[in-house]
């Protein structure tokens, strides 16, 4: 969509986002995969401190070419906004040295084995691009683990809480996801496919029992980043400055609202009775209990579908290859949701993961309802899948790699809430399901910014939950999560580390919907009878993934 630039064309901005994303996916393959850039497959990202280093070079070399980049409409000027903040704080990122942390989610010693499960097999050139990054594990790992020698050196140690986290993880990697793999080989490649498993597998034990024998002597025993790091990590995961004092104490009166609204609702399911007699009645209503992993797969999968064909043509107008999305289960075990965008030809669909916890048999609808809505449309699927779709309106760059997570997961939690005033959570259990997911993300704000910059717990939670008078700890963390949502509790055990390790990215959740539906106010009073909700939300489509201080700026312009 970008103009070749001449002697008379100045370079536009779509051309310095279309070179950037050139050499992105060279340098970081990984990351082609994950977005859908067909002839990467067979390549692998370097995670030594040099691939790191020359990523980083990549992003300072951009930001030098946006400045002098000529934007030719407001499309490109939004875009280069979009831009120039999100690289910005890349680099920040990458000096603190977040973008490379040993953590027990997202971090490069899962991208190695995770990038597997984005990989087309339907070919002999598939299987064959999965036998080179086969190979290549090893060489991946070793690696990561040069930087992490190298951030240690810095003064830049993991946290024991993460080492000890990963360890787990690796071995588990070790124990049969390489394997699985291999069997589905075609049959003329299983005996390499089966030794190149056997590598990988012994490299994940490698790993382990470095990180065990020689990391975790040296990693530091304190959980928290404190409030400097805080605030380039909450600053990169929303693409907004907040204030972080202010942002605590409406997490905690955030949590305490969604309670009582919680309290009303569970009325209507037991008269007379609490919260979590509703939930036990809930539980032991057989409708709204699957009994597997597969047919519970099912149930994700008709009821995704059931909504797009729902909202179709009456609040969104979603095109026809957005119309599909794979609901699966994931081969891990952590407990974790997410959400894996279409590829850039749409060859491989949008697809909505479930990582069932070892143990767990049973699933409640009520529970999950929300987590449809949140995942698929009129969630992640809908937003990410359109900003892949909108090559008339958005550069590659946006398409592909201008991911926000307060932008991508406040969006979400906001669909949650959408549904909810359509009428589609009108079942009291689903609406109680929808609000006990919103107050788990309460509590990520609350924990999540209180741990890190070391605050005290507040005297009401003292009082009200029992816990130890003091500042925020890895047990205060769970205990207080334990009480105030309804998971099981390996999935709590998990959060908690989750939040020690990635700061930031959690509370995004809760203050990315905050904005958006600040954002949905302001234009709803400036434009007064003439505001539309549909039009809303398709100019909020339209604008791409944007940091949510530019979101606000694109939106009061429209």
């Amino acid at each position: 969509m970008s103009e070749t630039p001449t002697e008379t064309s100045p370079t536009t901005v779509d051309d310095v986002a279309d070179a950037y994303v050139d050499e992105l996916v060279q340098l970081d393959p990984f990351q082609a995969t994950i977005a859908g850039v067909a002839g990467h497959h067979a390549e692998s990202t370097d995670l030594s401190p040099d691939g790191f280093a020359e990523r980083n070079a990549l992003v300072k070399r951009t930001l030098r070419a946006l400045d002098s980049a000529h934007a030719r409409d407001e499309r490109e000027r939004v875009a280069a906004e979009a831009m120039r903040e999100r690289l910005t704080q890349e680099v920040r990122v990458h000096d603190a040295g977040l973008d490379r942390a040993l953590r027990n989610v997202a971090s490069p010693a899962h991208e190695v084995r995770e990038v597997f499960d984005l990989m087309p097999t339907e070919t002999d050139e598939d299987w064959a691009a999965i036998a080179r990054r086969l190979r290549a594990v090893p060489g991946s790992l070793d690696g990561y683990r040069a930087t992490i020698e190298a951030d240690i050196a810095a003064g830049l140690p993991p946290a024991r809480r993460q080492v000890r986290a990963v360890i787990e993880q690796a071995n588990q990697a070790a124990e049969g996801f390489f394997q699985q793999l291999a069997r589905s080989a075609p049959d003329y490649l299983r005996a390499e496919l089966d030794r190149l498993a056997a590598t990988a597998s012994s490299a994940y034990a490698d790993f382990a029992r470095h990180l065990a024998d020689d990391v975790t002597p040296r990693a530091r025993t304190e959980d928290a980043v404190g409030r400097d790091l805080y605030q380039i990590a909450s600053q990169y995961f929303l693409g907004a400055e907040i204030d972080l004092d202010e942002t605590y104490a409406w997490g905690l009166d955030e949590l305490y609202r969604i309670e009582s609204e919680m309290a009303g609702i569970a009325q209507q399911i037991v008269p007379g009775g609490s919260v979590d007699d509703a939930v036990a009645a809930l539980d032991a209503d057989t409708s709204r209990t699957i009994a597997n992993p597969e047919a519970f797969r099912a149930w994700m999968q008709d009821l995704s579908d059931r909504t797009i064909a729902a909202l179709n043509g009456t609040h969104f107008e979603i095109p026809e290859p957005i119309q599909r999305l794979e609901c699966r289960i994931a081969p891990t075990q952590d407990g974790v949701v997410y959400y894996t965008g279409p590829s850039e030809d749409f060859a491989r669909p949008g697809r909505m993961w479930w990582s069932v916890p070892e143990g767990v048999d049973t699933f409640s609808t009520w529970r999950e309802t929300t987590t449809v809505f949140h995942e698929g449309v009129p969630g992640h699927h809908l937003q990410i899948a359109q900003m892949a779709y909108r090559s008339d309106i958005l550069n590659r760059w946006q398409r592909l790699f201008a991911g926000v997570s307060g932008h991508a997961e406040g969006w979400a939690l906001y669909a949650e809430r959408l549904m909810a005033e359509l009428g589609y959570l009108d079942d009291p259990g689903d609406r109680l399901g929808m609000l006990d997911g919103q107050a788990m993300r309460a509590v990520r704000v609350v924990v999540d910014i209180g741990a890190h910059l070391g605050f005290e717990i507040p005297a009401e939670v003292v009082r009200n939950d029992g816990l130890d008078a003091g500042p925020w700890t890895g047990d205060a963390v769970y205990e207080f999560l334990s009480r105030h949502t309804r998971q099981a509790p390996e999935i709590n055990r998990f959060e908690t580390t989750r939040y020690l390790g990635w700061p930031g990215q959690a509370p995004s959740y809760k203050v990315g919907e905050r904005i958006f539906l600040e954002a949905r106010e302001n234009a709803r009073q400036r434009k007064g009878e003439a505001f539309s909700l549909p039009d809303f939300h398709r100019a909020v489509l339209d604008l791409g993934a944007l940091g949510l201080d530019p979101l606000q700026d694109a939106l009061a312009s429209l």
